[in-house]
């Protein structure tokens, strides 16, 4: 949904604009466009993957942000979104007083340490998280790249599968893609301890 607006903003305006409703919106082309509701089992794939890491000591629980928790990113090309609203996100120490007021990773900040993105369920959400000119190669995964995030994890609950992707010279590269009982293989945190299938269905 477009929110109507008499002109096309720039990020800054965009970080000024006055919104009530507690609604997310992505800036594309300078122009408002609401974000629909987060889904139950993207929302409990997302909580359950904050509960794990902080539980397990691997992250302080401070620095774990789920959904509301906005990056700004390059516009690459026309079309991108300037931000973007991570599933799951894991912050520097540095970023908390940065984000005192507004929860917004910007670009003169240092980069998150780690993304998680939920595929989206249903055709509109899969046509949003998948890009059809680029199969798998989201445009989410070339902005998270160009703005430096260390570690990006795409978890797909309809094909049950997690792609972990490690930066290494600006691009991503795939560590593997896992299934099932596999253990999740992550550069970041190499103690990791979880499975595809704990993750999917919420298993301790």
């Amino acid at each position: 949904m477009v929110q109507a607006q008499s002109k096309k903003l720039t990020f800054d305006e965009y970080l000024n604009y006055s919104n009530d409703t507690g609604q997310r919106y992505e800036l594309i082309d300078g122009e408002l466009i609401a974000l629909p509701p987060e889904s139950e089992p993207n929302n409990f794939i997302a909580n359950y993957l904050f509960f794990y890491l902080a539980s397990s000591g691997l992250v302080p629980l401070r620095l774990i942000k789920t959904h509301n928790c906005e990056v700004q990113v390059a516009v690459l090309r026309s079309g991108d979104a300037a931000n973007r609203y991570p599933d799951l996100i894991i912050l520097e120490p540095e970023h908390i007083p940065l984000t005192a007021i507004r929860l917004t990773i910007t670009f003169d900040m240092l980069p998150p340490r780690f993304v998680v993105e939920v595929v989206s369920p249903g055709r509109v959400g899969r046509d949003r998280d998948y890009d059809p000119l680029r199969g798998l190669r989201q445009r989410k995964r070339v902005q998270y790249a160009a703005r430096g995030i260390a570690e990006y994890w795409v978890i797909d609950p309809i094909e049950e599968v997690v792609t972990v992707l490690r930066l290494e010279e600006g691009q991503y590269v795939e560590v593997g893609v896992f299934r099932d009982g596999d253990a999740i293989v992550s550069p970041m945190f190499p103690q990791l301890s979880l499975t595809v299938q704990q993750i999917l269905s919420g298993e301790v």
